[in-house]
């Protein structure tokens, strides 16, 4: 969906963000990712330079802020796909920095059902069963957490699920907060 969105709004861009992880075949640093040592990354996170970040399996990822506030301040609208806990570590630095918090509009992307989700990860076939119970139960605690998000969307299909966010996009631009007030001479 974030590729679509991306196509379809030419000022909307993705933040790049940045890893520890080496890059894999193709990934270019500053395109895909930053690429950054571990000491790196570590110093950037103490100095408090990044919006979010988190590790996982052994690799640490986060948004720098100055690469999301940069792109608002070009006129960009710019699109991050973070997990939950990622959503909620940039809500609570929005609460102290009143540029990001009036640009930010989060949005929940869920399965109908934790069903539905077992069904699509078996029919994937990349994960173990005992993985895809691992899964399963971090989703469990994630989708919980829908109510703190602007916005819910119960995925349907991938066009509806566009369109759905499409119409969340439309509508956010016409906030007073966003709109150029009308002329009135």
């Amino acid at each position: 969906m974030c590729e679509q969105l991306l196509e379809k709004y030419p000022n909307t861009v993705r933040a790049i963000t940045c890893t520890t992880r080496p890059p894999r075949e193709g990934e270019k640093d500053g395109v895909d990712y930053y690429f950054l040592d571990p000491a790196d990354f570590l110093r950037r996170l103490q100095a408090g330079n990044f919006l979010e970040h988190a590790t996982v399996y052994g690799n640490s990822y986060g948004t720098l802020k100055a690469e999301v506030l940069g792109k608002l301040r070009l006129g960009r609208d710019v699109l991050l796909s973070v997990d939950v806990q990622g959503a909620a570590t940039i809500r609570t630095r929005a609460e102290d920095d009143p540029e990001l918090k009036n640009a930010l509009v989060t949005v929940f992307l869920s399965p109908k059902s934790i069903e539905v989700l077992e069904q699509r990860l078996k029919k994937r076939g990349k994960d173990s069963p005992g993985t895809i119970q691992k899964r399963l139960a971090v989703a469990r605690q994630e989708i919980a957490q829908w109510k703190h998000f602007d916005y819910l969307i119960v995925s349907d299909s991938i066009a509806e699920d566009l369109r759905r966010m499409q119409a969340i996009i439309e509508a956010e631009k016409m906030r007073q907060l966003r709109c150029a007030p009308p002329q009135l001479d």
